[in-house]
């Protein structure tokens, strides 16, 4: 291969073994939960469609195990089931047609699964018990390692076989090949262990064998781990020394990257909101200078400018894009296209997507209400051209706005405060959460676009709605706090929101009460703590934050919290509020023993539930005018419901 010299541009051919992709974009793999009986679906092919569609030059699709034995989730590809043969090719068939290539991705992982689907004991090089999943596994033998390596070669075939322009093998975040490469997972002292040679034979085997099945016509890849992050794991010194041997096989066409072990650094690999972009961008960087291979870089790429500078600074030979093209399916041809501004950018809030796989779901985006529905067809518009006026400038109604725009109807959305966005600007200010406001900024630029006028600084009463005659409303008007019972008149008491969006000013020694279990209370702890406070969090919960383990966002927050001297009281329960020599004095109860400890502070504030603002649709239902309300005017709760749920109302107007 030559390789470029002082970089590439995004659009710019790059040839890949037998194939000349058309630009420098790709979509890797990554779990989508849309199996159904270990095969293929029809939302599979959907959502893969709309990226190639999109201008990916090429596509790495899901893991397919390449064995029986390994079955970590419920939704698993089965390659080594004839049975995904038919799906494989429509798929492929689908993707072709847009003028993308796309790869299988093979694995098998190892001692990081369970063997709750397979009554099987888990494979592994050792029989030290993974730290995430602590089920024991067997130490494999020959015999197994024989089959395993029969496996990537046996399913390599079927790949093929069923369109794939070829492979990509696994030896990353969650692989029983990238456990035989670590140390700290393999102790092996036979032919499979020992030092790094000894550590990578199997992979090297694998890749052997892979490429004598699918010949020199397809393209094999290897996604190799580039630092775990873990003692004992790979670090980039031992990646680039596994990649010079790859290399030297001759066997392979490209190099793919990562950072982290999809356990107990998992935070590396689908980085939250709080981590730098192009923070893993040192593993490709390094591989590139040491082998003559394509290199694929990851590292949270949001904005087309990141792309460019990674392709124009030499960092990789090809930008892979995850969540970016999961917000956005378009996000490669607008990269491509130069356009910049009309990209809906991720936010690396890992809701909908990492937070939702991990629960079993199938995936999703917070900012892009098609994700994971791209096969459920949209209602035709037998009515365009209404007039819609939408009241809230929020997610919801700014989502709702543009897609009745987008439908042909006449939309007019109106905001009573000066500037649209609702609860996610002040929530933006807080520390490590300003990426949350793109959210509502590319919203209203893509409301502009489509046509919209925006009117802020108007509350809409019923004479309002009446003088405007519109043929629709959709209500978005959000939610206003609860105040505690406990909290009483007591002024040095108040919401998360007073304080993000600058009505209160707390000092002193602050008392943060965490009811939601998110980020609410820990950013605003955070943002006060920066201001010099001295700050202490108290939960109902098991733990401070509790669902930030789902969005991976638990790791930051606990090392900043340390870092900052934040404390934090689990398990307790506001009881009562006493004002005495001007401070106040906070019981709360251990709720599991019931004993009541009393915390003396200056100041408290509340992250609890609030109510919807639902006085206007009241009003509106009761005049007869065609009205639905959505996101926090209905229940509160998070951003996804929002945007899903006014992209929903909009899609019923006309219908």
């Amino acid at each position: 291969m030559s390789r470029d010299v002082g970089g590439a541009d995004p659009q710019k051919t790059l040839r890949i073994g037998p194939f000349t992709l058309r630009n420098r974009m790709i979509f890797p793999a990554h779990l989508t939960n849309f199996s159904s009986g270990g095969t293929i679906t029809e939302q599979h092919i959907a959502y893969y469609e709309a990226r190639a569609r999109g201008g990916a030059a090429m596509i790495i699709t899901e893991e397919h195990t390449v064995h029986p034995s390994d079955r970590p989730y419920e939704k698993l590809i089965r390659g080594w089931d004839p049975a995904v043969l038919p799906g494989y090719r429509r798929l492929t068939d689908t993707v072709h047609r847009h003028g993308t290539r796309i790869l299988a991705q093979l694995n098998h992982n190892g001692a990081q699964g369970s063997s709750m689907y397979t009554g099987r004991p888990l494979w592994s090089p050792g029989t030290d018990p993974d730290p995430l999943f602590r089920e024991v596994p067997m130490a494999i033998g020959e015999p197994e390692i024989a089959e395993l390596v029969d496996g990537y070669s046996d399913v390599a075939r079927r790949c093929i076989d069923g369109g794939f322009d070829g492979v990509e093998i696994q030896c990353s975040q969650a692989s029983i090949l990238r456990a035989f490469l670590a140390s700290g997972t393999n102790p092996r002292t036979d032919l499979y262990g020992g030092d790094l040679h000894g550590r990578a034979r199997l992979l090297l085997e694998v890749v052997a064998r892979v490429r004598a099945e699918i010949g020199p016509d397809h393209v094999v890849g290897v996604r190799l781990s580039g630092y775990d992050g873990t003692d004992g794991g790979i670090d980039v010194d031992d990646a680039v020394q596994v990649a010079r041997m790859l290399e030297t096989t001759g066997h392979i066409d490209y190099l793919n990257t990562s950072v982290g072990v999809a356990t107990e650094t998992l935070h590396l690999i689908e980085a939250p909101m709080s981590t730098p972009h192009g923070y893993s961008l040192f593993v490709p960087s390094t591989i590139r200078a040491a082998v003559s291979l394509p290199v694929v870089g990851v590292g949270r790429f949001t904005r087309p400018d990141q792309v460019r500078a990674a392709l124009s600074d030499g960092v990789c030979d090809l930008v892979g894009a995850v969540r970016a093209q999961i917000a956005d399916p378009e996000f490669a041809g607008k990269v491509l296209s130069g356009l910049d501004d009309e990209v809906r950018p991720c936010i690396g809030c890992n809701q909908e997507c990492i937070g939702r796989v991990g629960l079993g779901r199938w995936i999703g985006c917070t900012v892009n209400p098609r994700a994971g529905r791209e096969s459920v067809l949209l209602p035709e518009v037998r009515s365009p051209g209404r007039r819609v006026l939408v009241v809230g400038g929020g997610p919801a109604g700014l989502q709702a706005a543009a897609t009745a725009a987008h439908r042909g109807h006449v939309v007019t959305l109106c905001e009573r405060e000066a500037s649209l966005g609702g609860q996610v600007r002040g929530a933006a200010t807080a520390p490590h959460r300003a990426e949350l406001l793109s959210m509502v900024t590319s919203l209203e630029a893509e409301c502009l676009r489509a046509g919209v006028e925006i009117r802020t600084g108007i509350d809409v009463v019923i004479a309002v709605v009446e003088e405007l005659r519109p043929d629709a409303v959709i209500v978005a008007t959000g939610a206003r706090p609860l105040r505690p019972a406990w909290a009483g008149e007591s002024q040095r008491v108040v919401d998360v929101r007073d304080v993000l969006e600058g009505r209160a000013e707390p000092s002193g020694r602050i008392l943060v009460v965490d009811d939601l279990g998110f980020h609410e209370a820990t950013s605003v702890a955070e943002l006060l703590a920066d201001r010099g406070c001295d700050v202490t969090v108290c939960t109902p919960g098991m733990i401070v934050g509790q669902d930030l383990g789902l969005t991976l966002d638990m790791d930051g927050w606990l090392r900043r919290a340390h870092e900052k001297g934040i404390g934090m009281v689990p398990d307790v329960a506001v009881a009562g509020l006493v004002v005495r020599d001007n401070s106040l004095h906070v019981s709360l109860v251990h709720h599991p023993t019931g004993k009541t400890r009393v915390l003396t502070v200056d100041g408290v504030v509340v992250a609890t539930h609030q109510a919807p603002v639902d006085e206007l649709w009241t009003a509106l239902s009761e005049s007869g005018i065609c009205v639905s309300r959505v996101g926090d005017a209905v229940a509160p709760r998070r951003a996804h419901a929002a945007i899903l749920e006014g992209d929903r109302a909009a899609l019923e107007l006309g219908v």
